[in-house]
């Protein structure tokens, strides 16, 4: 098996995730005609496997393919990026996208500790303040009051998101306005985000100097930002489940977009027939006042959507580049290559076809 491309020289690396054919970080692969390539990172040419070493790496490939959530397909190439670093392209009908879902426990896992081991940081600087207050005659729960009400103002006023407006004028999200900032339904991609904002001018839509309305795909990468503030504390397993149950239930994370904006104009319609004070009806279905789950399933499906598009965008190339290698590997497979062995290509052909249906 070789370990340097066959095109510039350099070395093709290594992977840990297909203990068949460890070689490479860039593995494609074509289920149905039994082709195996090792795509070079230097200069992007893909270098074909001998054929005595293709058949159980390629049906691993496809078994860890299909195991690996975040990906995203055109209708020849598919991309796939495994936790171990190993990235995946698969030739042939796509396989349906899914959401992943296990490495947004770890993330919220992560999360979870380090806000808990800031909640322990502020509570002592919170006990030394009290502490140096009573020094100095003031009572405890006064010392109190006044340690909350610094902190709340501190984290009203805090800047979570330096962004540009539709007319690329700088502008700053305040943590206040996680309280006041929601999904809207839209008639044209059924969603948008009302963004408030520090600085800033109309857009358009509004009277409101700073307001800003992003409507669908121009919105999610903003839309990520903020909800990983809103989250920054994570959570815990079960609502992180509960995310991901919504987002399933959706069928799709664009999808569940649509149905979060109708959520929050409900919660909003909600409020206003309790007869509570209109501020707060506007507000009830404002990003940070969600409830725990649909925070969490906003921010990965924010997230999972920038991602696939970022995927889609190298499914082009990967395509032209494919192309080319097949032409190449057609001429190496079938060149003097005896009757038994094209039998027996024909029969693993089968046989994957088989454990595929």
């Amino acid at each position: 098996m070789y370990s340097t491309c066959l095109f510039c020289h350099r070395s093709l690396g290594a992977n840990e995730a297909i203990e068949q054919f460890p070689v490479g970080r860039r593995l494609a692969f074509d289920p149905a005609k039994g082709r195996l390539w090792v795509v070079c990172r230097r200069c992007e040419r893909w270098n074909l496997s001998p054929l005595e070493t293709r058949w159980e790496a390629i049906e691993e490939c496809e078994r860890r393919f299909t195991d690996t959530h975040l990906r995203a397909s055109s209708d020849n190439i598919g991309l796939a990026r495994l936790r171990e670093g190993l990235e995946l392209v698969r030739i042939g009908e796509p396989l349906r996208p899914e959401f992943a879902a296990w490495r947004w426990g770890d993330q919220f896992g992560r999360r979870r500790r380090r806000a808990a081991a800031y909640t322990v940081a502020g509570v002592t600087a919170g006990g030394l303040i009290v502490v140096g207050g009573a020094a100095a005659g003031i009572s405890i729960g006064g010392s109190w009051w006044w340690f909350g009400h610094l902190f709340r103002r501190w984290r009203d006023e805090r800047v979570v998101a330096r962004l540009h407006d539709l007319e690329d004028r700088p502008i700053r999200v305040q943590f206040k306005h996680l309280s006041t900032s929601r999904l809207i339904t839209s008639p044209g991609e059924g969603w948008s985000l009302k963004l408030h904002h520090a600085d800033g001018w109309a857009s358009g839509r509004s009277r409101d100097t700073r307001v800003l309305h992003l409507e669908g795909e121009e919105g999610l990468p903003v839309l990520g930002k903020l909800m990983a503030r809103v989250n920054r504390t994570g959570g815990r397993r079960e609502t992180i489940r509960a995310a991901v149950d919504r987002i399933d239930e959706a069928g799709h994370p664009t999808e569940y977009m649509r149905l979060a904006a109708r959520e929050a104009d409900r919660l909003c319609r909600d409020e206003l027939k309790t007869g509570r004070r209109r501020k707060r009806a506007r507000n009830a279905g404002a990003l940070r006042l969600l409830p725990p789950d649909a925070r969490l399933a906003l921010e990965m499906a924010a997230q999972e959507e920038v991602e696939r598009d970022a995927m889609a965008g190298e499914l082009a190339m990967l395509e032209a580049a494919w192309r080319d290698a097949e032409e190449v590997a057609e001429i190496a497979d079938n060149l003097l290559i005896p009757q038994a062995v094209e039998e027996f290509i024909r029969g693993e052909r089968r046989r994957l076809r088989s454990r595929e249906d």
